[in-house]
């Protein structure tokens, strides 16, 4: 969502917001910045000269990257539910709880900037690092988005001898009569790409920390064949699958399998807690668990790009910049559970885990976080009965998310594409984008955990890994084949009217 900073044409709002679904045009010739707190979705259509001076940061979700100087910009303004003249007026009325910082869940450079220059002028900052924690982590995992790719080769392209085996392999599984849940290196054999798989592993777990694998012929298969090779490829990379949701359809269940899907057109917006369900863009942040494993169905048909962005990359400029934010992250944090675990709603924990290196691993950073934990988004704003986040905090927040977005590396998703992203050194964000009648961007999600080569889990996330990764069952898992709202991402008025959602939440993402 791309809306203007300043007051910029408040009939053509007034228009907008009491004729649903009219369009209209307007040209900014000044600074915008994405908010959150907008029920619209705007699309970039041209890009004109900037009467603007120079130094200006201009920031869009579109698939066009923002330049370093403000642009003229032909935008248009649509509705994109019936409901967004109200979110629109909740989220600008909405402060969260008192005291709560000056802070969206989109991110604002000069609210940062700002915040930034009154922190250095008010408070005593101090400059050391927590004891213990390095100055610098020297790995393969530290990457910067503009030389990783010179340095390691990210995708992999499935060669027709690998389809024919994938295919060999759909047909035994599918021979067997056997659940879903039963998905495994047993059960979906690949005994030639076994070993690259493995390979794979050790890349996502040791090396860059990400891979795709390129060239399923999504258009071959059925939807459930699709997920049948979607789940039997990644068996071979990370043999346990984690849980996204108690519930489906009113009983009790392990759901393994997510969608990422815009839901926004067809749900009311209050209903909505997460990006995911939108076309908005996703700021960088972490799910729960090991590994992710993301496979597209269908692509978006303008944006939608794939951010990701090393945590541990991070963790050095900030270590070697601003080590006082370095120690507010790897103090406790109250994080919103959203009702999620009862009173008092919300779990003391740090951000960020050291770990020293012994005879289990080297030494490694672990950082977890999703900032709409702290912000709120659309129907599902931060608890107001659970401590407000201090300013250092928030400008923690930030600091993360733009010294992630300075390193990232921006990846296309092709339909037919499984990227494969170690969750505790990786961060991953989403572009904006905009779907039409034909294409519409629709990946599905597994969250991984590899037996051989998973991470200690940091004591404080134990909990919430017991949550994805206990007591999971074969014969209790559901792969639901057509897109829902996760319960730990429905809005108020989702658990309010006990849609049908899965009104169990598992884990905050995103």
């Amino acid at each position: 969502m791309v809306t203007c900073s300043q007051v910029w044409n408040s009939q053509l709002l007034v228009d907008a917001a009491t004729k649903p679904r009219r369009r209209s045009v307007a040209t900014l010739h000044h600074r915008i910045s994405p908010l959150e707190a907008c029920g619209w979705t705007i699309r970039i259509d041209t890009i004109k000269s900037c009467p603007s001076p120079a130094g200006a940061r201009c920031e869009t979700t579109s698939s066009l990257r923002a330049a370093n100087h403000c642009c003229g910009l032909h935008l248009t303004l649509y509705d994109t539910v019936d409901a967004s003249r109200e979110m629109a007026t909740a989220a600008a009325n909405r402060t969260g709880p008192p005291g709560q910082p000056d802070i969206a869940y989109t991110p604002n450079w000069d609210t940062y900037q700002e915040r930034i220059k009154r922190r250095q002028e008010t408070e005593k900052i101090n400059g050391t690092l927590p004891d213990g924690f390095p100055q610098k982590l020297e790995s393969s995992l530290a990457w910067t988005g503009a030389t990783v790719t010179d340095q390691y080769d990210w995708s992999y392209e499935l060669n027709q001898s690998e389809l024919e085996e994938i295919q060999e392999a759909l047909d035994y599984f599918k021979s067997q009569n056997k659940s879903l849940g039963e998905i495994s290196q047993l059960t979906f054999p690949l005994p030639k790409l076994h070993a690259r798989l493995r390979s794979i592993s050790a890349d996502v777990h040791n090396g860059h920390g990400f891979k795709v694998v390129r060239g399923i012929p999504i258009d071959k298969y059925t939807r459930e064949e699709n997920v049948i090779i979607y789940a039997g490829i990644a068996s071979h990379v990370a043999n346990i699958r984690g849980r996204q949701d108690h519930e489906h359809n009113g009983r009790p269940a392990d759901v393994v399998l997510a969608h990422v899907k815009d839901l926004s057109t067809h749900a009311d917006a209050r209903s909505i807690g997460s990006p995911a369900y939108t076309t908005e863009k996703q700021v960088f942040h972490t799910d729960a668990g090991d590994v992710i494993a993301l496979f597209a169905l269908a692509a978006a048909d303008e944006g939608g790009e794939s951010f990701l962005s090393s945590s541990w990359t991070v963790y050095n400029e900030l270590a070697a910049t601003r080590p006082d934010l370095i120690r507010t992250l790897a103090e406790p944090w109250d994080v919103d559970e959203f009702g999620k675990t009862g009173p008092p709603g919300y779990t003391p924990r740090p951000l960020l885990y050291h770990q020293p290196a012994g005879e289990k691993g080297p030494e490694r950073v672990i950082i977890q976080y999703a900032r709409r934990s702290f912000t709120g988004y659309w129907g599902l704003p931060r608890s107001a009965d659970i401590p407000a986040i201090t300013e250092a905090q928030a400008e923690a927040l930030d600091a993360v998310h733009f010294t992630a977005e300075k390193h990232a590396l921006a990846l296309e998703f092709r339909p037919g594409d499984i990227q494969f992203v170690n969750n505790l050194s990786i961060f991953h964000a989403r572009g904006g984008f905009r779907d039409s009648l034909k294409k519409q961007r629709h990946l599905i999600r597994l969250w991984l955990r590899d037996e051989e080569l998973h991470w200690d889990t940091p004591a404080a996330l134990q909990s919430r890994w017991d949550r994805v990764y206990g007591n999971v069952t074969a014969e209790n898992q559901v792969f639901p084949l057509e897109p829902s709202i996760r319960s730990a991402s429905s809005g108020i008025k989702a658990k309010k009217d006990a849609l049908p959602l899965s009104s169990a939440a598992v884990a905050i993402s995103a």
